[in-house]
This record gives C-alpha cells, structure tokens and sequence, in this order.
C-alpha cells in the first residue's frame, strides 16, 4: 500500500475526479458566463451576436442596475453591524446558561433548516398590514398599520430583518462552539480574581474567538452578495424596483425577459463586486487575526 501511494500515477488517478468536476461546475461555467456577457443573446437562438463592452457599458449606466448594488451594500452593513453584534451577545448568553442549553442551541438553529419559501410565507403574514404580528403591535400604542413588503420605506428594512431572523441561528452554532471550547480554567481563574461576568466576557472571551467572528463576517459577507431567494419570495424585486438586488436583476433578464448575454454581464460584474469586497475586507481586516492557542 505505501509503495502504491509513493507512485506519482496513483496521486494523478485520484486527483483526476476531483479535477474534472471543478473545471466542470465551477472553472467552465466561470468562462462560459464571461464569454456571454461580450454577446447579445437571447440563450435560445442559433444566433450569438458578439457586441463588446456595450453589455457592460448598459448595465455601469443603468440606475436600477446601481440600485441593485446598494441593496446588496444594505445586506452587508447589516449583516455586519446589526446581525453579527447580536450573533456574539446571543451566543454569549445560551454559552452561560446552565440548563436547557441543548434546547436553546436547537431552537436558534431551526430558521437555518427551514425553507426559504417557508420563511418567506410565514413572515409575508407577519408583516401583513391588517392581520400581522408587527401591526397589532404597533396599534396597541396608536400607530396607523404600516405596509411593510408594499412600502418602499419599509421593504427593504423587513427583507433584511427576516433574512437576518433566518441565518442568524446558524452562525451563533458557529460562535457557541467556539465559545465552549475555550478551557473553563481561564475563565474560573478571572472570576477568582474578581472579574465580573461583562468583564470575562469582553476581556477573555470575545478577544479569543475573534478568528471565528472574522470567518462569520465573511461568510455573511458572501452570503449578502448572492441574496437573491428571499427577495423573490417576499417581493419579487418590487415595490417599484426598491428591493431588487443584483442576483435577482441577473435573473430577470437572463430567464425572464431572455436576455442571457446581458444577465451574463450582471453574473460577471457580482463575481467581480465579490471578489473586491472580500479582498478589502482580507486587506484590511482579515489580516488582523491571529491564530488563537491555548
């Protein structure tokens, strides 16, 4: 067996597999796409008319284009400044809990489980104007009933809240794990020394799981540039264009309105919005934590 594995052609034959279905799903559709994105096509015909950077030129001098990346910018400000803040406080309070901790853990993560379309439902009638949880609320202290997936004000902020709602629980499993495997014995030998609950919090738990709080942000990061089911689900893009991001604008006019070369040129502009934002973020941040050892 360790003669077999020190042969070379071994190593080839089990990379080979491997190899082939990258360059398949992942390397040809990456060229394929680019490729497309230089053409004017409607993903049907026989005809493939090469137009140059005209896509690209249409698509950086469209509003509801730019539109659609601020909206992606929105996922991001509050996955990062909103969602990931209550990521570390809920995960800092179920790792503290003495009882029923399996049962928290469990309940956080169900969101995760669940289908979009379901969640996507369920809150359409928490957000209804008439009958929802969020208005009966609102009314106990007089306020009119607001339109929250009709309103252009408020649209955008309910989309955010329930994708917030839905993978919230699934990085706070992330989070918890780091948290409980950090030694009991640092944490006892602080509040020996008088620390205070807030104090071990801040000074000895949150500094050691920076590495994992980094990963969720990028990962949140990621997550926030191909949103795109949650909107279908709840507004399809609407009120008037206010939700629409640009995964779901590549949709639209690559299958619905069958301009497959110009929603090729929408795809390789989110590969490369990607692509910049997580090297920024890598550049300026990621770079910062260290590898924790205990």
């Amino acid at each position: 067996m360790n003669k077999a594995l020190r042969n070379p052609l071994v190593f080839i034959l089990f990379v080979i597999p491997a190899l082939t279905l990258f360059f398949v799903f992942f390397i040809y559709p990456i060229f394929s796409s680019i490729y497309y994105s230089f053409t004017s096509w409607n993903g049907v015909s026989d005809t493939v008319k090469y137009t140059g950077l005209d896509n690209f030129k249409k698509a950086l001098g469209d509003d509801r284009f730019w539109v659609s990346v601020k909206n992606n910018g929105w996922f991001i400000l509050f996955s990062v400044f909103i969602q990931v803040p209550l990521i570390v406080f809920f995960s800092l309070l179920i790792a503290n809990v003495k009882k029923l901790k399996g049962l928290y853990k469990t309940a956080v993560f169900m969101p995760s489980i669940m289908s979009t379309a379901v969640i996507g439902i369920l809150w359409g009638f928490i957000y209804e104007p008439n009958i929802g949880l969020f208005n009966k609320l609102l009314g106990l202290f007089g306020v009119e009933p607001i339109y929250w997936l009709s309103d252009e004000r408020f649209a955008m902020l309910s989309i955010l809240i329930t994708n917030a709602w839905q993978w919230t629980g699934f990085y706070i499993v992330m989070v918890l794990a780091a948290i409980l495997s950090i030694p009991s014995e640092l944490d006892e030998a602080a509040a020996i020394d008088g620390a205070t609950g807030f104090q071990r919090a801040t000074r000895i738990t949150l500094p050691l799981i920076v590495p994992i709080i980094s990963v969720v942000i990028m990962l949140s990061i990621a997550g926030a540039m191909k949103a795109a089911d949650i909107v279908i689900v709840m507004t399809k893009g609407g009120p008037a264009g206010s939700t629409e991001v640009m995964a779901t604008y590549m949709i639209k006019y690559a299958i619905t309105n069958f301009k497959y070369g110009y929603g090729n040129t929408i795809a390789v502009l989110i590969f490369v919005f990607t692509l910049v934002v997580t090297a920024l973020y890598q550049l300026l941040f990621n770079r910062r934590s260290e590898r924790i050892e205990y």
